[in-house]
């Protein structure tokens, strides 16, 4: 399968290919309304527990289910050589599907874990067997609690899913004592779920986070901030980045926030809004001002977006996420641009 593993040995109607089962290319999103079995963006384990008793992913099932569903992934450069689906087979929450996000993405870009299409989203989204109507609810790996999730979360909301959510996270689940299981995964019996229109106002594309780069102390600018996710040795030109060949640095007038800034060091577990607050607060972000969250690829500067979410910092309409951040930024800007900045 192109995209995805999960758990059951079900009945399947897949090509070799890898193309979603009955999805004709001119389908269009259907008008559903969102049913949301959560109060909040950020789930806990015991309100998730609750909710798959009541609502299981039972492939029989007409009604709207809670779909658990794994983003773990790992860093190319990664010490212990981990990846996404291999921890996902050691230890996962119960029928559990595994998204693939090095494979959902826009494969004609030289950049990575570029959104995909609508209809490569509305294929992946088939081929998991999930139903626009259901509650989808993203989890990370034990190990590093919050890292990969939020990346899909936002993908998601991009593409209009009505409910998706974060787990807070698969660490604390599975010190809680709440269900596991491992072993060998399946397929799933895949769906067919309408190609979606993408929200482009969540989207900060090169050419924007060009010019607000240029834009910089400018007077009549927009003010427009970028919020950078990446360890501060990387942001600071200090550190190499984990792709070989790309310098290091910053954006001019980028604010560096490292993702870990935002979590718990103990329970790797977003901080309380009124923390994350005091965050923002102290970094001197600007909640009147529109907000560019960006970081290495994409992937941990939807931590970011997801703790002003979390926070109720700064307007919705008005923050964005780069999706090719640092590693297209690098490799499109010119040196005579003067648009990478370095500490000394």
């Amino acid at each position: 399968m192109a995209y995805f593993s999960a758990l059951r040995p079900l009945r399947i109607s897949v090509s070799r290919r890898g193309r979603a089962c009955g999805l004709p290319a001119s389908f269009k999103v259907a008008t559903l309304g969102a049913r949301r079995s959560f109060s909040s963006y950020l789930v806990t384990p015991r309100e998730l527990a609750d909710a798959l008793k009541k609502s299981p992913p039972s492939p029989i099932s007409s009604e709207p289910r809670v779909i658990p569903l794994c983003a773990s992934w790992f860093l190319p450069n990664d010490p212990q050589g981990r990846t996404g689906i291999q921890v996902f087979r050691e230890k996962r929450i119960p029928k559990a599907r595994f998204f693939d996000l090095d494979k959902v993405i826009d494969k004609r870009s030289p950049y990575p874990h570029m959104l995909p299409s609508p209809k490569g989203f509305a294929e992946a989204m088939s081929e998991l067997g999930i139903r626009r109507e259901d509650t989808v609810v993203v989890y990370d790996s034990q190990e590093l609690g919050i890292f990969s999730a939020p990346r899909v979360g936002w993908t998601m909301k991009v593409f209009g899913h009505p409910s998706v959510h974060i787990l807070n996270n698969f660490k604390l689940w599975v010190e809680q004592g709440f269900p596991i299981e491992s072993g060998n995964v399946w397929t799933v019996e895949c769906g067919t779920y309408p190609i979606p229109e993408m929200d482009e106002k969540k989207v900060a594309h090169f050419e924007e986070v060009r010019e607000v780069a240029q834009d910089y102390n400018k007077e009549g600018a927009e003010g427009v901030q970028v919020l950078d996710a990446r360890p501060y040795g990387r942001w600071s030109g200090k550190v190499p980045e984990p792709r070989p060949g790309l310098p290091s640095g910053h954006l001019p007038g980028s604010i560096n926030i490292p993702f870990t800034e935002v979590l718990d060091p103990s329970t790797k577990a977003f901080l309380p809004a009124d923390k994350l607050r005091e965050v923002f607060v102290n970094k001197g972000v600007d909640p009147e001002k529109p907000i560019i969250s960006s970081c290495g690829t994409g992937v941990t500067a939807c931590i970011i977006e997801t703790a002003l979410s979390e926070a109720n910092y700064g307007s919705p309409g008005k923050r964005k996420v780069y999706d090719g951040s640092w590693t297209e930024w690098a490799q499109r800007v010119k040196p005579s641009d003067s648009l990478i900045r370095k500490e000394e």
